[in-house]
């Protein structure tokens, strides 16, 4: 059996990969779980050779996996391009600070007493990546999971498969000991039976829906599960806000990758004495964006990365617009488009009990609704299953610090849409995950903690 690889811009196919079978599935957990002794052992300033000499193969391979990524998945080349760029930058933070994070902590000592931390790995981590930043996701996963020690078997996203293995290759090019990590081509069916299997961790980006359904089974198995899950992230402009900064932040915020981001700003709520005057300029800026061919220069959005995903989100806009909701500028491209694409949209007169406010939009639509008070708007961003970032714009930092606090979500950025730094702890509240990734602490979720006590 194999998995086609389709291009979202005219249907085309990009290549094909062949399907796991549920032998080669339990073999690649028995080779991990052999490998996995020896992979501990082996000092963790060698396990990081290995990952500086992923990042000068995938530095040196940029072009060629930025343009396959393009092609499998719809984002435009230059978007690509950057994922890869900035994949570089938490690469080398891993590489430069995993040695430190991981090193031996002295908790207690005394003349006659000396108690420490260890960092151990679990053993075989699942990394099941994916598809929205194909080269991040899969790195995100595997690359802090390999410097902890642990080996890996990693399941790229069936829209991506080709770019992801190409990333998993060219760590395998680095000399890795043989069985330290292993792929598996395959949907959301190989997960399932990966996860049968007897694995020690498991890290997965997605849908909460599958998040849930993972953490589940991880419940009865007892074994940890890293999860970062769905959003519907809020953003905030008062009044007294920079309107052109708070225009372009979320201008990007909400409709880069086509609006294909977990963190995306999803529900936008602005102060009433402002609300016309920044909905018709967010028109104008849209009025400039160009749709179409990814790999053509000048292209700002491409099509969504499956013909699934387009058919959600026209139900979800179907939903909003018969129960109200105001068309101010975009829409389908309708049944003549071959591709997977959909206009960017602003939405207004919007009410609770549409999708676009209940559901995770993955896509370019952008609700815009007015508030009066504080505590209204809080409340109104609180108002939702997920929990994970949301963004706040104003002049008044001590009223920013004050919403934020009250905001239940794992980040908040302040008159910026950026807070995706290697120093960063990302992860989110409620249902949109456990755990959480990037810095310190995200490196130390790939480690079981052990006190030795001497006296």
């Amino acid at each position: 059996m194999t998995l086609k690889s389709i291009n979202p811009h005219d249907q085309s196919e990009v290549g094909e990969l062949s399907v796991a079978t549920a032998g080669e599935i339990k073999a690649a957990v028995d080779k991990a779980k052999k490998a996995s002794p020896s992979w501990k052992e082996t000092p963790i300033t060698t396990r990081v050779g290995y990952i500086k000499k992923f990042k000068k193969l995938l530095s040196e391979n940029k072009q060629v996996i930025a343009k396959l990524v393009t092609k499998e998945m719809g984002k435009p080349l230059s978007q690509s391009l950057s994922d890869v760029d900035c994949e570089l930058e938490f690469i080398n933070y891993y590489i430069n600070n995993g040695p430190k994070f991981l090193a031996d902590e002295t908790v207690h000592k005394s003349a006659t007493e000396n108690f420490r931390i260890v960092y151990e790995p679990y053993g075989v981590c699942a990394c099941i990546a994916p598809w929205n930043f194909p080269i991040s996701m899969i790195t995100s996963g595997v690359v802090p999971a390999l410097i902890a020690g642990n080996t890996v078997v990693a399941k790229p996203s069936e829209y991506c498969s080709l770019s992801q293995k190409m990333v998993v290759d060219l760590l395998n090019q680095t000399g890795l000991p043989v069985n330290t990590l292993l792929l598996l081509i395959g949907n959301g069916t190989v997960g399932k039976m990966l996860l049968e299997e007897p694995i020690d961790l498991v890290w997965f980006t997605g849908s909460t829906k599958v998040g849930q359904e993972i953490y589940a089974k991880c419940g009865q198995k007892f074994i940890k599960s890293l999860l970062e899950m769905g959003g519907s992230s809020p953003a905030i402009v008062f009044a007294d806000a920079d309107l052109d900064n708070a225009l372009e932040n979320l201008y990007w915020a909400r409709f880069l990758n086509a609006g294909q981001v977990c963190t995306a700003v999803k529900r936008l709520y602005v102060e009433k004495p402002i609300f016309d005057k920044f909905v018709k300029m967010f028109i104008d800026r849209l009025k400039a964006v160009k749709v179409g061919d990814p790999l053509i220069g000048g292209n700002d959005i491409g099509p969504l990365v499956s013909t699934k995903q387009l058919e959600i989100l026209n139900a979800q806009f179907e939903d909003a617009v018969s129960k109200g909701a105001k068309v101010e500028i975009g829409g389908p491209l309708g049944e003549s488009q071959k591709g997977n694409y959909f206009n960017p949209t602003i939405l207004t007169n919007i009410k609770n009990n549409m999708r676009i406010l209940t559901e995770e939009v993955f896509g370019p639509i952008l609700p815009i609704m007015p508030f009066k008070t504080n505590d209204e708007v809080i409340e109104a961003a609180n108002n939702s299953v997920y929990g994970l970032s949301a963004e706040i714009y104003t002049a008044d930092l001590i009223k920013a610090e004050q919403v934020s606090k009250r905001l239940a979500v794992g980040s908040v950025a302040i008159n910026t849409d950026n807070f995706f730094k290697p120093e960063c702890p990302f992860g989110g509240y409620k249902k949109s995950g456990i755990g959480r990734e990037y810095g310190e602490l995200g490196m130390k979720e790939f480690s079981q903690v052990k006190l030795i006590a001497v006296t």
